[in-house]
């Protein structure tokens, strides 16, 4: 695995691979990249990770700060999954002239966690917009556990008809349902019960909900009494009716946001 820290030495031996898989992470690398860093090595000839924390998309610099990092970690998992490239850019290679603040963005980016989170959808496209510029890979690959994020990225890619196409990999989960996440790694044995019974809860539901089973309350305290302080939402989507073009057959998801002391987790059903 070649390691750059240099954007101009990547772009040398870069530019004139056929194709290339991009997999995007923030580090601290779990069983769900290493879904996505076998599915993106099985459709491409080779493959580039980049780990990079997005400092713009945080809302909170607490959350931020404390966002669970493990470089050596993170490599010596890369250099078994025979990873060819790993791009690890400074802010200012990324951020030459700052974040753009003005990229237009989907209207999905107003729901759900962007309801919640102002400014994040477009910090986190702008991100992967400019990596897009300096890799030109054939594919990106992305978990479906981030589904709003996904959707966005997906319609700002087809709408701007930048050549690089978006693959979509399936949530990976615990044994016990929590969905494989960097931010496990800050939840206690006790948190981690909560979680999963939370996950139970949602998955038994979800088909009552799409029956138009008015439950979200009853699901909603059920899930205080598990111990759990904040919910930012509970909500059952369509999502083939989000973003553009719309398609015809329903997919619903149940999607939400929560908070296990002052860690946020998000999941969808």
């Amino acid at each position: 695995m070649k390691i750059f820290l240099n954007k101009k030495k990547l772009i040398k031996v870069i530019q004139h691979e056929k194709k290339l898989g991009f997999v995007p992470t923030m580090g601290s690398i779990h069983k769900g990249h290493i879904y996505i860093l076998k599915k993106s090595i099985s459709l491409c000839n080779k493959i580039i990770v980049t780990i990079f924390v997005n400092k713009p998309q945080f809302n909170n610099i607490a959350d931020y700060k404390k966002y669970p990092k493990n470089l050596k970690r993170d490599i010596s998992i890369l250099r078994k999954c025979k990873v060819d490239y790993l791009y690890l850019p400074s802010t200012k290679q990324i951020y030459p002239f700052g974040s753009n603040k003005k990229i237009k963005i989907s209207s999905f980016s107003k729901k759900l966690c962007g309801k919640f989170r102002p400014g994040h959808f477009q910090a986190v496209v702008d991100v992967i917009d400019r990596f897009i510029r300096i890799i030109k890979p054939n594919k990106i690959f992305l978990g479906e556990k981030d589904m709003q994020q996904l959707k966005i990225i997906e319609e700002f890619i087809n709408k701007n008809q930048i050549k690089t196409k978006v693959v979509g990999c399936k949530t990976v989960r615990e044994k016990n349902g929590i969905a494989c996440s960097s931010r496990n790694f800050l939840l206690s044995p006790y948190d981690i019960n909560i979680a999963s019974k939370i996950y139970k809860l949602l998955f038994k539901s979800k088909k009552l909900l799409i029956k138009k089973k008015n439950i979200l309350k009853k699901i909603k305290n059920k899930i205080f009494r598990l111990g759990v302080k904040k919910i930012d939402y509970i909500k059952l989507i369509d999502i083939n009716k989000q973003v553009k073009p719309f398609k015809k057959n329903k997919k619903y998801k149940l999607f939400i946001a929560y908070y296990l002391d002052s860690t946020r987790l998000i999941d969808n059903i």
